[in-house]
């Protein structure tokens, strides 16, 4: 990945992507934007990600075997529901067919040292996320801000069974960071287990992905970036990326996540 040209870096990132629409506007014509969207002439995204109130709705729009995952937020954005809430959004979620669920953690009463909050919330939302359905944890590292906290958030997640972990809400001022990145994708390596790495919020350009890519390709190995270890949180990095694979200039990105 380190020496792959622009087209390499746009048609990987492609794969990675989870085409994003979590605005507080989104509407059902949103949903079928997106859900067209996720399929282009190179390739499908990995997955779209979506409201949870849209699952059912993309479900009968992609159909019950669909290439493209849908992915859906739970304890979004705030972290701060109830795990009983928690929950019960995760269920309906799952039999409206969400294949993957991005749960936010309680960050807030983690960093006010309330670690078994934690805890909780992830493995009781890991209990009813049973395979192949996946569990992505969002740490919401532009709050947690402190190295220390990040990593302590990364391997409490990994150790209570998230099979991603993931930086941001896009709701929040800092999003995705190479900091941030470097730390979790550290942590994973130290885990020792299969666990993916998904930045999200603010990755906007194919020369974005590309520093992501080569950071994780260091930390792990050039291969490592792959659909089942590794994904892009994005609403507007689709365009650049299209815009790299048909040779023409990308248009100004308008996208906010």
């Amino acid at each position: 990945m380190l020496e792959a040209n622009n087209r390499q870096v746009a048609a990987l990132a492609l794969s990675l992507l989870d085409l994003t629409d979590l605005s507080d506007n989104c509407a059902p014509e949103a949903i079928e934007k997106l859900c067209a969207q996720a399929v282009t002439p190179f390739g499908h995204t990995a997955a779209i990600c979506i409201w949870p109130r849209f699952v059912a709705q993309a479900r009968a729009i992609l159909g019950p075997n669909s290439a493209v995952k849908i992915a859906t937020v739970v304890n979004f954005p705030s972290g701060d529901l109830t795990v009983e809430t928690v929950v019960a959004e995760t269920e309906k979620a799952i039999a409206d067919g969400a294949d993957e669920i991005d749960l936010v953690i309680p960050y807030k009463a983690f960093m006010a040292g309330d670690e078994q909050a934690v805890r909780t919330m992830i493995s009781a939302v890991k209990a009813v996320c049973t395979p192949p359905v996946l569990l992505k944890t969002i740490l919401e590292t532009g709050e947690l801000k402190d190295r220390g906290l990040i990593r302590s958030a990364s391997h409490i997640a990994i150790q209570e069974g998230a099979d991603f972990i993931k930086t941001s809400t896009g709701k929040v001022a800092v999003n995705a960071t190479l900091e941030a990145a470097d730390i979790m994708l550290t942590c994973i390596r130290e885990s020792g287990r299969k666990v993916g790495f998904k930045p999200a919020g603010g990755v906007r350009t194919v020369g974005d992905a590309r520093l992501y890519l080569n950071l994780a390709a260091t930390i792990h190995s050039p291969d490592w970036p792959m659909p089942s270890t590794f994904r892009f949180g994005a609403s507007g990095l689709l365009g650049d990326i299209l815009a790299v694979l048909e040779g023409r200039e990308p248009a100004v990105a308008a996208a906010a996540y």
